[in-house]
């Protein structure tokens, strides 16, 4: 009782549509059940079982929509051992329940507050730096990089079940994220650096206010300063840099 491969993909491109029906009363659990459909139509030929497999994935589901795609994976592996009488109906139920707040926890932490935030960050700096092609090549590597983690999750919840769990713990994506939350307030100080040298009269100038702002952000945080009141510190800096500059004599 094994979905097939081209069904799998099927499943993982629905997915990625979590979001699209979400709703007050069951949130995510439309989009759900219509991501889970083809794998169902597939391990229940008949249809009162298949009627009463979709019932199952249509009680309320909340989930990070990126890593929710592990729980996806992870429920197709359930539902072929229940499917072929390995478990009792109730397994995927459990397993859905039991992992969508800590894995909703983890997504919002890495992709919401970290990688989105880092890459919005780096995409505005390269615009200034380099126009727009910076900010198409940005945009590119992120969504890129979002979609192979959604797949891994996917296949890492269908290939062991609940021993997704360890393969996304292995990922260390709170480090990661901790990471980029630094590396995002740095090039938020270097944005509003670059805008402070445009209105400066030289670019040594430029250089030192770019220094100065990527390092009180990054001494900032070193302190426990929160993410968001430290970017929008570091921009309001480099805006205040930037009309100091251009009263200077040379400036516009």
């Amino acid at each position: 009782m094994r979905v097939p491969a081209l069904t799998l993909a099927r499943v993982f491109w629905r997915c990625l549509f979590l979001q699209a029906a979400w709703n007050r009363r069951g949130m995510q659990n439309l989009g759900f059940a219509y991501a889970m459909a083809p794998a169902l139509r597939r391990l229940y030929a008949d249809p009162e079982r298949r009627r009463e497999a979709l019932r199952r994935h249509l009680s309320t589901f909340n989930c990070h929509p990126y890593t929710a795609a592990a729980i996806v994976g992870g429920a197709i592996h359930h539902e072929e051992r229940v499917a072929a009488g390995e478990e009792a109906a109730s397994a995927t139920a459990e397993y859905k329940q039991v992992l969508q707040g800590p894995l909703a926890a983890v997504g919002d932490g890495f992709f919401w507050a970290g990688l989105r935030p880092f890459f919005g960050a780096l995409a505005a700096v390269g615009t200034l730096a380099a126009g727009w092609p910076a900010l198409v090549a940005a945009l590119a590597v992120y969504n890129g990089l979002q979609l192979w983690l959604r797949w891994s999750f996917f296949w890492a919840g269908y290939a062991s079940g609940d021993a997704v769990v360890e393969r996304v713990a292995a990922l260390s994506l709170p480090r990661w994220a901790s990471r980029l939350r630094d590396g995002g307030t740095v090039l938020a100080a270097l944005g509003g650096a670059l805008l402070a040298s445009r209105a400066g009269p030289s670019p040594g100038t430029a250089a030192v206010v770019a220094l100065a702002a990527a390092l009180a952000g990054w001494w900032a945080l070193s302190r426990g300063a929160r993410l968001l009141p430290s970017a929008y510190a570091a921009m309001l800096l480099g805006v205040l840099a930037a009309l100091a500059l251009s009263r200077l004599p040379g400036g516009p």
